[in-house]
């Protein structure tokens, strides 16, 4: 548990999977928050806690079935406003007094709309003033009969019960999720409650990055720390904000496995060893991966053997430094939530691919994690406060495996090298569009085939390329970007006039999950 000088809200757990989109949001309003399965709150918690209000997530479960997750009795008695959503709300009415019953036609899953009774309520404050509002339901049991104390402030069709409140007690409930993006109003619901609960609003990147400077100096001392650097967003955030409170104590690794984009590792060495001044080992062993993956066309074997020798290679380089005590990660909140399981059972395996994955306990070295309270928007903004550049800071994704899994079948340094110079020219052409930002990832993929094209007045046979691109909110879901026909055409031209080994350009336009989303 985070011992914070905030005030902090709590989000009981049930099991709902966008439970992590109602922390986001309360994020978005500077409120710090922290998500713990239902089975880890007992009243001891909730006094350690000291939560100034509480949330009950939804949940797949029913609450009459046996072993249904309930919150601890406890929390009804704090004093302090408690929201129920979905689960919570009917979790909420069966532990007070009132009754919930299965579907029997009262079932609602998707876009559904709330209309408001004559009763007014101040967390509905900037609701219903055109009339009634559109809202996502995903329920099966219903209230049936709301609890001793309470009213009705919305319907809906099939939820007699959509928005109930007991504001004496400052308990409110309602059958829809307010936090995804199908409740157009649900942030301002999120606003009403946390303004209703008294925070201030003062959960900002300025104040956390003070806090973390503190925490990190406490917790090394005069000790040494390693810290992975992989150029990406997370580790770059973490290594600055550590060197920034405890300096030359700590040394970067950076591993090239020769497999990154063109030009990245000089951009890496030159922002972090020259612009910032950090001690940082620039491990080239580009020929060490590459002669591994030699005649290697598996994509699965491919990233057990990046993943195998770069913990080899951070281990040979971190021995190096000597002394070093800590090692330092670029863990993040949804990481830390996602590997503890809701139902108590084994945790879920997390980041299996991570780079530094098993060191900490291989190298005897305890761990430095500063962003693990962070969500990535909110790692980026603490990178604008640390003075990264906005270029830096707003880089699309890039997979640990490099552009190994951008290269089906056999890798080969001539396709490496044709595959960077395409990629470069086709972010190129996106910045150049000001898309950029408009795209969450996008890259080229080299092709396991050769195609018969005519150039001029020449037959070539050379390789075809895909070009992907996506958009995304979460990372949850992606979706293709939908590119004019003049940019890919001019895009395509561009490649195959600039890019020596490539005469056909295809887009990819289908949508996939974020699993999915790199070729391999």
């Amino acid at each position: 548990m985070t011992q914070s000088t905030h005030d902090r809200l709590l989000i009981i757990d049930f099991g709902s999977q966008v439970t992590q989109l109602i922390a986001r949001r309360l994020r978005e309003l500077n409120v710090y928050c922290e998500i713990h399965p239902f089975n880890k709150v007992d009243d001891a918690f909730l006094r350690a806690f000291a939560p100034k209000a509480v949330i009950f997530s939804g949940g797949p479960a029913s609450v009459f079935a046996d072993g249904a997750p309930m919150p601890p009795a406890g929390v009804f008695d704090m004093g302090v406003p408690i929201l129920g959503i979905c689960y919570g709300q009917q979790v909420m009415m069966h532990c007070l007094g009132g009754k919930v019953e299965r579907g029997h036609g009262t079932a609602e899953f998707g876009r559904a709309y709330v209309t408001p009774t004559d009763a007014k309520l101040p967390i509905l404050d900037g609701w219903f003033e055109d009339g009634r509002e559109q809202v996502w339901m995903s329920h099966g049991d219903h209230v049936s009969a709301i609890a001793p104390g309470f009213q009705v402030y919305g319907t809906s069709p099939n939820a007699p019960f959509a928005i109930t409140a007991d504001p004496a007690r400052r308990f409110y409930a309602v059958q829809f999720h307010p936090e995804v993006h199908h409740t157009p109003k649900g942030a301002k619901l999120y606003e009403n409650f946390v303004k209703l609960a008294g925070f201030k609003g003062d959960w900002t990147m300025g104040a956390y990055r003070e806090e973390a400077i503190r925490k990190i100096r406490e917790q090394v001392g005069d000790q040494k720390v390693i810290c992975g650097l992989s150029g990406g967003v997370d580790s770059s955030v973490a290594a600055v904000l550590i060197h920034e409170a405890i300096g030359n104590q700590l040394t970067c690794v950076f591993v090239d496995h020769g497999l990154l984009r063109l030009g990245e590792a000089e951009q890496v060495v030159t922002m972090f060893r020259d612009h910032y001044n950090m001690p940082l080992i620039h491990a080239d062993e580009s020929d060490l991966f590459l002669g591994a993956l030699e005649g290697v066309s598996d994509p699965e074997v491919k990233r057990k053997t990046i993943g195998r020798l770069f913990i080899e290679v951070f281990e040979k380089h971190a021995k190096s430094v000597g002394g070093a005590t800590f090692l330092a990660q670029g863990t993040l909140y949804p990481d830390v939530i996602e590997s503890v399981s809701f139902s108590g059972g084994p945790s879920v395996t997390i980041k299996s691919h991570h780079n530094v994955g098993g060191l900490p306990e291989k190298m005897g070295m305890k761990l430095v994690e500063p962003l693990r309270e962070l969500f990535k928007d909110e790692v980026r903004a603490l990178g604008r406060e640390l003075g990264l550049p906005d270029a830096f800071i707003g880089r699309h994704p890039f997979p640990g495996p490099g552009l190994a899994i951008r290269c089906p079948g056999e890798i080969t340094r001539e396709k490496l090298d044709i595959l960077r110079r395409a990629d470069a020219v086709y972010i190129d052409q996106i910045r150049k569009h000001g898309l950029y930002d408009e795209i969450w990832q996008a890259f080229a993929a080299i092709l396991p085939m050769r195609t018969v094209g005519v150039m001029g007045d020449g037959r070539t046979y050379d390789y075809a390329l895909a070009l992907r691109a996506v958009t995304s909110v979460d990372g949850m879901t992606a979706d293709y970007y939908p590119f004019t026909h003049d940019f890919l055409g001019e895009t395509a031209t561009r490649i195959i006039n600039e890019v020596q080994g490539v005469n056909r350009v295809f887009y990819d336009c289908t949508s996939k999950p974020p699993g999915t989303i790199e070729l391999e």
